[in-house]
């Protein structure tokens, strides 16, 4: 039982580690598209922000359009 725990635990961890990396990644892509010296960066960050954010097939969320 305690591998069973010990397997959950570590794939808690993973999740948990994911997720920040993911919000990471995405309020740097945020905070590029804002702040960014150029247009051209500016427009690339937003183009990373959309392929981040798009709903994905299989997705809870309803698709708003």
């Amino acid at each position: 039982m305690s591998t069973a725990l010990a397997l959950i635990h570590d794939g808690a961890l993973a999740a948990g580690f994911g997720t920040v990396l993911y919000t990471a990644t995405v309020t740097t892509a945020a905070l590029t598209a804002l702040l960014a010296p150029t247009p051209q960066r500016r427009r690339d960050a937003r183009t990373v922000l959309t392929i981040l954010l798009r709903n994905h097939p299989g997705d809870s969320r309803q698709d708003e359009r």
